[in-house]
Formats: structure tokens, C-alpha cells, sequence
């Protein structure tokens, strides 16, 4: 279920402006066509705006069939934080459609300008519903993690992103994939499980779990009690995108990309051609 917290933030949900720019970021989307940045246009209405012109396009996708499987956590390298002045994460919305088995080729028509990265996926059991949900509440209600990757996608012409044009365009979010073979919380050190990105055996990127937030589960803490506070509490089954390891790469037309994390094992992502 999807609901829009009734408080003062939800009469943005009728401001022309909001209404404008989240039809534009759904026209994007679907004709596969980047726009000019947004946030000159919702900087007066600042990150509320920004997160209700997200909500209208969720409302919309759900209205046209799709379905929510879970979240994804953004901007929780501290480097990038600094880098749009801001102090916190952001989030955005995961849907049915977003997903692909791991090793089956994706095909790059569905993106404008496709970056990937490495990260930590959580499968939860248990709702999540605690307006202070602390870590051992986050620590009970997760089932699983798996090793993930990340296609992140920009709706922004050529990456030109501020704060409100990725909030704005949920999270700067494409699709992802999801590696096999689940394991349990208590077998696993995520604060210090090392992370390599690999394209034709060749790294590409490298990180670790301290480089999301200083742990993935703070970022699962936050997301838990941010989506408690708008009304959209985290629920059983939920997928949940941690925030990535290490930094994001170009997507190569033709290319295999293949992440191993410590303790969770590899997950591989193959691209067809443009």
C-alpha cells in the first residue's frame, strides 16, 4: 500500500509546479528522453517539493499497473553529501519492472544514460512501523541480505543533478539485480566487507561497507524511521537497496559488469548492445 501522509506537505501534491515537473520527469521516463534540471523550478517549494513530485509519480506508475517491491537509499557516500551540500540521505521507490535476474542481458533501451554500482540488498521479514526504529528493531526485521547492483538512471539531461532533480526523479533509479544466495545477518561483518566491481575481469570500482553511512544497517535505520515519518513504513517482503560501496560507473554498451562482496558472495549484470 502507498499513501500520502495527510499533514501540511501534502497540499504540494496540488501545486501547479509539482504537478508540471513530475509529468514532465514521467514523460521522461517513459519516451526515454532527458529534460533540463528541475530544481531551478522547485527550489521555492525546496525538498517537500521535490519528494511530492516524486509521490505523484509513484501514484501514477501504481495507477498504470505497477507495484512497489521495496525502496532504495541514495547519497550515502558522505563525499557525494558534500558535494550537494546536504547532511542526509535520500530515497527512492523500487518497482515490479525494475528487477532482472542476475546473468540475463538488460537491455539498454530502457535507459537514457545508464551508471552502475555495487551494493548491499535487504530482504525484510517484518514490518518496520517504529517512528524511532532503533538498530535491533532494523537488525529483527531483516531476513536476509544479498549482493546487489544498482542501475541508477538520470532523467536529468547529461547527469546536471542537484538534490531536488535526483529526489524529484526518484532517486536517480533504473533498475537492479539481485544476487542467489541469501545470507543471514549474524554470519556476515558488513561494516568491513570489501567490495570489487569488475568489467572483463578488469576493476572497475572498489569499496566497502564502511563507505555506505559507516555501515549499511545506519542506512536501513534512517530509511526505516524517514519512510515511518511520511506514512509509507517499510514492510515484510520489502526489498531494500542499501546505497552504494563504492562509485558508480558509465554503463558500456555489450558489457558484463560482475560485483563480488565479502561474506555475500557475486552478483553479475550483462548489458546488450546500444
Amino acid at each position: 500500500m502507498f499513501a500520502i501522509k495527510e499533514d501540511s506537505a501534502s497540499a504540494l501534491l496540488k501545486e501547479p509546479a509539482v504537478i508540471r515537473l513530475a509529468a514532465a520527469l514521467d514523460t521522461a521516463r517513459q519516451d526515454r528522453a532527458a529534460i533540463d534540471p528541475v530544481a531551478p523550478a522547485l527550489a521555492p517549494l525546496g525538498l517537500d517539493g521535490a519528494y511530492a513530485a516524486q509521490s505523484l509519480q509513484t501514484a501514477a506508475r501504481l495507477s498504470g499497473g505497477a507495484r512497489i517491491i521495496g525502496r532504495k537509499i541514495g547519497l550515502t557516500s558522505p563525499a557525494v553529501q558534500r558535494q550537494l551540500g546536504v547532511d542526509q540521505p535520500d530515497y527512492g521507490t523500487l518497482f515490479d519492472d525494475m528487477e532482472y535476474a542476475a546473468d540475463v542481458e538488460i537491455p539498454l533501451s530502457r535507459f537514457i544514460q545508464p551508471k552502475i554500482e555495487a551494493e548491499i540488498a535487504f530482504v525484510l521479514e517484518r514490518d518496520i512501523d517504529l517512528p524511532r526504529a532503533g538498530l535491533a528493531d532494523i537488525i529483527s526485521a531483516v531476513a536476509y541480505a544479498l549482493p546487489a547492483l544498482e542501475i541508477v538512471d538520470s532523467r536529468i539531461r547529461d547527469w546536471k543533478i542537484t538534490l531536488l532533480d535526483t529526489v524529484a526523479d526518484n532517486a536517480s533509479s533504473g533498475a537492479f539485480v539481485l544476487g542467489g544466495s541469501p545470507r543471514r545477518l549474524d554470519t556476515l561483518d558488513l561494516r568491513l566487507c570489501g567490495m570489487v566491481l569488475e568489467q572483463g575481469g578488469e576493476p572497475v570500482s572498489v569499496g566497502c561497507g564502511a563507505a555506505c553511512l559507516g555501515h549499511p544497517l545506519n542506512a536501513l535505520v534512517w530509511l526505516a524511521r524517514k519512510m515511518a515519518s511520511v506514512g509509507n513504513p517499510l514492510r515484510a517482503g520489502d526489498v531494500v537497496l542499501s546505497g552504494a560501496l563504492g562509485p558508480m560507473v558509465p554503463v558500456t554498451p555489450g558489457a558484463v559488469y560482475e560485483a563480488r562482496i565479502s561474506g555475500l558472495g557475486r552478483v553479475a549484470a550483462a548489458f546488450g548492445a546500444a
